[in-house]
């Protein structure tokens, strides 16, 4: 069993590896932005037998085209629904990304999957 002060030692030299530098080392240096443009909003939202593989396809998506995503919902509760949450800032660019895919339907990402690899190795 590690001692306390260890154990605050091996927390405090864990700890930035886990949030990398997503948080200033001091905190007086943080700006809050009080904008609303880095709310979440629902871009999906599904209750189907297959939302949670529909949602995690268009994070996916969203994520590969430079748009951050979060996909909300829990496999454990099935009656729940799922949802994919983007910031209100990038909504528009997040409508147009999913349309342009399904527009180009499955045989688009049947090619862009191929012609990846060709070119990875």
């Amino acid at each position: 069993m590690l001692e306390n002060d260890r154990l605050g030692t091996l927390q405090h030299q864990c700890y930035p590896w886990l949030i990398g530098d997503m948080m200033p080392e001091k905190t007086e240096d943080f700006a809050a932005d009080p904008s609303h443009d880095l709310d979440l909003v629902t871009l999906f939202s599904s209750q189907n037998h297959d939302a949670e593989m529909e949602a995690n396809a268009i994070h996916g998506l969203l994520e590969s085209n430079g748009i951050p995503s979060i996909v909300v919902g829990t496999p454990q509760i099935p009656a729940f629904e799922f949802q994919v949450q983007v910031p209100r800032a990038r909504l528009e660019e997040a409508e147009r990304v999913l349309a342009e895919a399904k527009e180009a339907g499955p045989e688009a990402a049947v090619e862009a999957e191929e012609a990846g690899e060709g070119t990875a190795g």
